[in-house]
């Protein structure tokens, strides 16, 4: 038995447990032995899942859903390498996931699959009482955005946004300074995907790595189908990892929300010129016009008066960045040259080295379990976002990340789309919550993570 197994099986709900679902309190109901999971989408992201709920203890896969064979052998193999039952599996077409939902030895669902089935996916699920784990981007539409939050009332069945970057070592050093109040009153925060995408957005499976120029039916992995989205939508399509922790750290939905965006978009040539260059500029894909602007930014505006700007850059050469800044009265942190001030403890106008401040505020969780986590893939992110779902499961209880804050992050796409088509006009936010945001609490991620 492999040392994190041997770790997890101890992680019950008065350890790990507790950490990753703040509302959870002693003398709740037991939770069960075992989770019984379902799995829906079983390609690259969904079979990172599946890797890490295989090395739980508490966990048991019984149903995977795919409608690619080879993904589901692949699946299996892994399930049976593990010495776990095989499972039950569909894929007979495209809505054969819904007969996975009907299974009663199935307790929750993660659904990994193609942005456009993300929605329906996790409002079936809901239906079917199955607690829901859903990749990002949650919803594509505002009508989606609110079939999550609809059909969570309706049905009380829970669903948390699998947002992995709000757990990233940082991020989670960063949140701590935020509650302890060392950047003083919040001000400015500044996020984003920037994530020179080419290489997956244009791909046969055929050319060398990273020069494939195909894509849709000729294309594998994602870009069978998200690069439509760019040739199609001028809009910030992916959001949640940048503006995910910062929701978290501003009090969103809990005390706090987005009120408003302006979004401006830049020409579109980063794809094309791709293509020209690996394909020439008589390959077909080279007369295509693609409609998404290659650097998209956003502007919110806050209930509290804070602003955070959200950049969406994939399809330009560049190094990858979430581009963080945080910044408040006291001082700020950026992420891009790993850099500190704080008014008062850094020298008058002149940066500190981020590493001592992250280290001296690293989250209770990482220091605990960060050896652990960090065979789980993207630095140890997909341990604790796993364990946040299966423990809130496992008790039936509202996640960290839920159905409100799916909606509120994934509108962000819709309201750039029409901000963008309407010359950067100002788009309202709908408030997902119905006024409960003012009386609902935050998440404390520090004192209820012990």
């Amino acid at each position: 038995m492999s040392s994190r197994r041997k770790f997890i099986k101890k992680s019950t709900v008065l350890g790990a447990g507790i950490m990753m679902a703040p509302s959870l309190t002693f003398g709740m109901s037991k939770p069960q032995d075992k989770l019984k999971v379902g799995m829906i989408g079983v390609g690259l992201r969904g079979t990172n899942h599946l890797n890490n709920v295989l090395l739980r203890d508490d966990v048991l896969v019984t149903a995977i859903c795919d409608i690619d064979p080879n993904r589901i052998s692949i699946a299996l193999d892994m399930i049976s390498k593990s010495g776990d039952p095989a499972p039950k599996v569909f894929g007979k077409g495209d809505l054969d996931y819904r007969n996975l939902l009907d299974l009663k030895e199935v307790d929750a669902v993660i659904i990994a699959t193609p942005w456009l089935w993300h929605t329906r996916m996790a409002k079936d699920a809901m239906l079917a009482g199955k607690y829901a784990g859903l990749e990002v981007s949650a919803a594509n539409t505002m009508e989606e955005c609110w079939d999550l939050v609809n059909t969570h009332e309706q049905t009380g069945t829970h669903m948390m946004i699998l947002e992995n970057v709000n757990y990233r070592r940082d991020i989670m050093a960063v949140l701590n300074m935020v509650k302890q109040n060392v950047f003083g009153e919040l001000v400015h925060f500044r996020c984003g995907y920037q994530h020179d995408l080419r290489f997956v957005k244009l791909n046969d499976g055929k050319s060398a790595y990273g020069k494939g120029v195909e894509f849709g039916d000729k294309g594998i992995s994602e870009s069978a189908w998200r690069t439509q989205h760019s040739l199609l939508r001028n809009a910030d399509v992916y959001p949640t990892h940048g503006v995910g922790p910062i929701a978290v750290m501003d009090n969103i939905n809990r005390g706090n929300r987005f009120t408003s965006l302006t979004s401006t978009a830049t020409k579109a040539i980063g794809i094309h010129n791709y293509i020209v260059e690996h394909g020439g500029k008589d390959h077909p894909n080279a007369k295509l016009k693609f409609k998404q602007g290659d650097v998209i930014t956003t502007t919110i505006e806050t209930a509290n008066g804070e602003s955070i700007i959200v950049t969406h850059d994939c399809n330009l050469p560049r190094p990858y960045s979430l581009g963080f800044r945080v910044q408040g009265a006291n001082g700020l942190w950026e992420v891009d040259g790993n850099r500190m001030y704080i008014e008062g403890q850094s020298k008058p106008h002149r940066w500190d080295e981020a590493d001592e401040w992250l280290k001296k505020y690293d989250h209770p969780l990482w220091q605990k379990y960060g050896e652990k986590a960090m065979g789980a893939g993207h630095g140890g992110m997909d341990f604790f976002v796993i364990q946040a779902f299966v423990e809130s499961a496992k008790q039936n209880i509202a996640p960290p990340m839920d159905a409100y804050d799916a909606a509120a992050w994934s509108a962000i796409t819709p309201l750039s789309e029409l901000s963008i088509e309407n010359n950067g006009e100002p788009q309202d936010f709908p408030d997902f919550t119905r006024g409960m945001w003012i009386k609902r609490k935050p998440y404390n991620w520090i004192k209820d993570s012990y």
